[in-house]
């Protein structure tokens, strides 16, 4: 990102700080413990991650988001290509024949569907859909290219757009008509190597949660409710957003069984001669992401972000005072930004002379950078940087001389950082309960459940009935695979909860209040 981009630039020739505050807005109007909802929509723009587009639910991708984006894509790109996907484009488009032949899976996706029924002034013979998802429009070729067990494994993935015309609460990243995921979609001849490939998969959207967002996730299996239409089973990654109390699925990693195969025809001769099904799975990631980010780590100063998805991580900022000698603080600025740079880490300058280095400071700490220098006639005459963390505003002197060594420990440790307090204040609001008025008890006081489960349908929407509020309705998450200890036998509650080992996590559906 360029250091003289950005809306900052756009204030021009040095005009009163008043005035470059007013046409920035630099600064933050909400906060986030008071108006979550509010605060996160003016997070996400005031930091140039996006702007509101005309049509409700659309959102213009800035380069601050799209990058952190291409840094995910980075990573999760050669994961896969480790496994053996190859990258596939299909069209944007399918027919509403092939989206009806699997009526449970178009079910599922029925309200979100997007048609086309013009094209110009004339209406089209047929209508056709937008993709909400590729099942319908990969799965017929699948028939085709797959013949013999010689054809299998066939693993293939997509980066593109889907849109699923969302009515309720658009939130920029979380809940729009338009986003951008990959979707992984592979064929097995056997359920074993697609059960394999399901978990494989999910540990890697842990990683990037986790490794790459600082996010902190639970890994484990949907609900019979919850799962993806028309598969066998689905599992996930779920976070948690403390200030709302709400879960909020982080992604999805589906085996579909032989439902897809069977309505398609997609079958192979194995190797004794004789014809079977496929065993299929998808799995997909979103820009949903960045916005659990954003919730998680943001503060009232604006965007915290993570070193290893940061676009920029590191800022240079002068700080000249009257006198000094301002082309040697610029030209050690430049030689900071120089061996930062060729030593693979991110850095940029900021040499724009119409704002005041603290106008500067927020800027960058509005844009979430993880690590600020200022370099002064003092840590000039001494050799040294001065360093400003994001995250905690800690400052710490650092001798150009072990600038690398420095700069590399403290990015190590903010990334770590962030996801200590982030995982803490999660575990925080984790609550065991084993009573209904422990449970409504602890959902109005925005808590994460974990409750002893019986796995039965009817269980699951009597309580999402009983719980239905102002607040939403509680819904499971995931049975976790890393289960914790519970007593024996333990008793069924109000009929809610049959004796069991199992847990579950409750938690109501992320919906924030945005106008």
């Amino acid at each position: 990102m360029s250091s003289s981009g950005g809306k900052g630039a756009k204030g021009g020739g040095g005009g009163k700080k008043k005035e470059v505050k007013k046409e920035t807005k630099l600064g933050m109007a909400y906060k986030k413990d008071d108006n979550f909802g509010e605060w996160y929509s003016e997070v996400v723009v005031n930091s140039e991650m996006i702007e509101y587009y005309d049509i409700s639910g659309c959102y213009i991708l800035r380069p601050w988001a799209m990058e952190i984006w291409e840094l995910l894509k980075e990573f999760f790109d050669a994961e896969i290509k480790k496994l053996k996907l190859k990258p596939y484009y299909f069209p944007l488009f399918v027919t509403e024949n092939v989206l009806q032949k699997e009526k449970d899976h178009i079910e599922g996706f029925a309200p979100e569907v997007a048609w086309v029924t013009k094209s110009g002034k004339s209406e089209l013979e047929a209508p056709i859909a937008i993709r909400p998802t590729s099942e319908t429009v990969m799965y017929p070729y699948f028939s085709k290219w797959i013949r013999s067990h010689r054809d299998l494994p066939l693993r293939c993935n997509q980066w593109c757009n889907v849109v699923r015309w969302e009515f309720s609460n658009p939130t920029p990243f979380i809940r729009s008509r338009e986003f951008l995921w990959q979707e992984g979609h592979t064929a097995f001849a056997t359920k074993e190597e697609a059960d394999e490939e399901v978990l494989q998969i999910l540990e890697l959207y842990r990683r990037i949660y986790e490794e790459f967002l600082a996010v902190p996730v639970s890994k484990g299996r949907k609900s019979e409710m919850e799962k993806f239409a028309g598969g066998l089973y689905t599992t996930s990654v779920e976070a948690f957003i403390p200030n709302t109390g709400r879960g909020i699925q982080g992604a999805t990693s589906h085996c579909l069984g032989q439902n897809f195969a069977k309505m398609f025809d997609i079958t192979f001769e194995n190797e004794k001669g004789a014809r079977e099904m496929v065993w299929q799975n998808s799995w997909a990631y979103t820009t949903r992401s960045i916005g659990v980010m954003v919730m998680t780590h943001g503060d009232d100063k604006g965007l915290v972000l993570p070193p290893r998805v940061a676009p920029i991580q590191i800022i240079v900022i002068p700080v000249p005072y009257k006198d000094a000698d301002t082309t040697a603080i610029k030209g050690a600025c430049e030689s900071a930004v120089y061996t930062l740079n060729e030593s693979g880490f991110r850095a940029d300058l900021d040499t724009r002379e119409n704002y005041s280095p603290g106008w500067k400071y927020s800027h960058w700490e509005m844009k979430g950078v993880p690590l600020r220098i200022e370099i002064g006639p003092k840590d000039l005459a001494n050799q040294q940087v001065r360093v400003v963390r994001r995250d905690n505003g800690a400052k710490v002197d650092i001798p150009v001389a072990n600038l690398v060594k420095e700069i590399k420990a403290l990015l190590d440790e903010i990334q770590g950082n962030l996801l200590k307090t982030a995982k803490e204040k999660r575990d925080a609001c984790i609550e065991v309960i084993h009573t209904w008025d422990e449970f409504t008890t602890a959902l109005n006081n925005k808590r994460l459940i974990l409750a002893p489960w019986c796995d039965e349908e009817e269980v699951e929407k009597d309580v999402k009935a009983r719980t239905k509020g102002d607040l939403g309705a509680a819904k499971t998450l995931c049975t976790p695979f890393d289960q914790p200890e519970l007593p024996e036998g333990m008793n069924p509650v109000l009929r809610l909860w049959k004796a069991s080992k199992e847990v579950v996590v409750l938690g109501p559906q992320l919906l924030i209040g945005l106008p």
